[in-house]
């Protein structure tokens, strides 16, 4: 006798309603785990086949702006172009083609303009900037701006910094305080590079701390943008209330060795916050200022670890071999390691009679005292 498969399914319903209840439950679970399990397959599978459709569509037709731009842009002698964008100009006739007047094929000639663009510098790169602009592809990025999702701010953001297009203050400058941290970030690089007056001004209104990698590409930005207006950071370092903008300020003052933000720097010493403290020993300690040895010296027996260690770098830095004594002595009584260990690495910096000390030194000191001074006489081990 055949059963239909209505009747095959009316047999399952009928075990299944009769069955106990924690086989019910079990069944149940069950089938759901089997379908939530196929539907997660299906997806990850269709997600697969539509990401590499997209590629391969993506890989086609970075292909053909590859030949148009070596045709119209890359090939073309420099030398024989009479007017800036002159190249571009031709070029953007030859980019008329309907691949690029869909907004996914847009995003795709920006993405490979952008890429040529890092890549290219001298007149090529601005004849690159000229074809982006000629193909109006700059309101595709600053409609971008305009959206409510974050990511999409952050893509135009970079896109318009990248090809050096001016983006007003009201839009930008509010971007550089949002809470949303890759958005911040992005917005503080591009006011940074796109700003002609003055692109610090963003130091004036950050509430919302500069993070460690913030604080890497901004520092990697500015010292790489050319023609920036570098102002005097000592402003920050004495008005801002942010302690990330004034510890990011105190290391551009070492890099471009302002002395006149010093003062400031010096006033930093009688800070409540023994971090900040720190770093303006580090500061003092890199650009050498051998004045203010006599208030670090003074103020180090009241300080922290973490600012006594800096205070001993400092020392060693600026090596002017006034402060033997107080280093001997922090080297011979000191209890903590890392202190003995700086101390020793601060005489060895000093000048002589700093290399009869050491002789000294290592005639009469402990044998970890000796291992700690042979251990600071590698050339390699810095501070």
């Amino acid at each position: 006798m055949n059963f239909s498969p209505i009747d095959f399914l009316d047999s399952i319903f009928f075990e299944f309603r009769y069955a106990p209840l924690i086989i019910q439950i079990a069944i149940v679970f069950v089938f759901v785990a089997v379908t939530l399990t196929l539907v997660a397959y299906f997806s990850i599978l269709l997600r697969r086949f539509r990401g590499s459709r997209r590629d391969k569509k993506v890989a086609r037709l970075n292909e053909l702006i590859d030949d148009l731009l070596i045709e119209n842009v890359l090939s073309q002698d420099p030398e024989s172009v009479e007017t800036p964008g002159q190249t571009a100009e031709a070029a953007a006739e030859a980019f008329q083609l309907k691949q690029f007047r869909s907004r996914w094929g847009r995003q795709v000639l920006i993405d490979r303009l952008i890429s040529y663009r890092n890549n290219v510098r001298g007149t090529m790169g601005d004849e690159i900037r000229t074809l982006y602009l000629l193909l109006e592809l700059d309101k595709d990025s600053f409609k971008k701006l305009k959206s409510r999702k974050w990511n999409r701010k952050v893509r135009a953001l970079l896109e318009l910094s990248s090809m050096e297009i001016g983006v007003a203050d009201v839009i930008i400058l509010p971007l550089t305080n949002s809470r949303n941290r890759e958005l911040r970030a992005a917005a503080r690089h591009a006011y940074i590079k796109l700003s002609k007056n003055e692109p610090f001004k963003f130091f004036d209104l950050a509430t919302e701390p500069l993070l460690p990698w913030d604080q890497v590409e901004l520092f990697r930005i500015i010292t790489t943008t050319g023609n920036i207006a570098i102002p005097n950071f000592a402003q920050w370092i004495t008005y801002s209330t942010n302690k990330s903008v004034i510890s990011f300020c105190l290391k551009l003052v070492v890099h471009y060795q302002q002395l006149k933000a010093i003062p400031a720097v010096m006033k930093l010493l009688d800070t409540k916050d023994h971090l900040v403290r720190a770093e303006a020993i580090n500061c003092l300690g890199k650009m050498k200022i051998a004045e203010a040895e006599e208030k670090l010296v003074y103020i180090y027996n009241s300080q922290p670890l973490n600012c006594q260690i800096e205070i001993l770098k400092a020392l060693g830095r600026i090596a002017s071999g006034k402060h033997l004594d107080f280093l001997k002595q922090e080297f011979m009584l000191s209890t903590d390691f890392e202190l003995r260990k700086h101390a020793a690495k601060s005489i060895l910096n000093n000048p002589q009679p700093g290399g009869e000390l050491v002789e000294e030194l290592m005639a009469t000191a402990t044998p970890e005292n000796q291992l700690i001074l042979k251990h600071c006489m590698n050339p390699l081990i810095k501070f």
